[in-house]
This record gives C-alpha cells, sequence and structure tokens, in this order.
C-alpha cells in the first residue's frame, strides 16, 4: 500500500540539499582557483558548467521551498 504523501519534512529536505549543493558549488570553485594552472581546459570547462548547474538547482530549490513553505501555512490554517 502507497504511503500518504506526508510533506511536513520538505522544506527541511530542500534546505539541506540547497546546503549541500551550496557546499560542493564552493569547493568546486576553490578546486578552480587552487588548481586553474594544472587541469585541462576542458577539466575547468567541466567544472564550470557543473556549477552553472548547481547554481540553477539552487535557485530552482529555494522556488520550491517557498511554494512548500506557502502550502504549509496554507494547511495550518
Amino acid at each position: 500500500m502507497a504511503k500518504p504523501d506526508d510533506r511536513a519534512d520538505n522544506v527541511e529536505h530542500l534546505q539541506q540539499a540547497v546546503h549541500n549543493t551550496e557546499e560542493n558549488l564552493h569547493e568546486a570553485q576553490h578546486y578552480l582557483d587552487e588548481h586553474a594552472e594544472e587541469i585541462s581546459p576542458k577539466e575547468k570547462r567541466d567544472v564550470e558548467a557543473k556549477n552553472e548547474q548547481r547554481q540553477q538547482s539552487m535557485e530552482d530549490m529555494k522556488a520550491e521551498i517557498k511554494d512548500e513553505a506557502k502550502f504549509q501555512s496554507r494547511q495550518e490554517d
């Protein structure tokens, strides 16, 4: 039997995902800053592209957090 849709902790999970993604982005940027002269142009482009994806993911998750918060506040009314 399927579990009921419990969205009570979605905001928490999304906030943790944003935090983790932000840490990964900063680590990758630090890697680029420290090793820019040692890595291939392709690797640099790959890391930069991944960081762009991370930025977009964080924006999307933050929008979802707002939606979830609105949903939860309506449920409490």
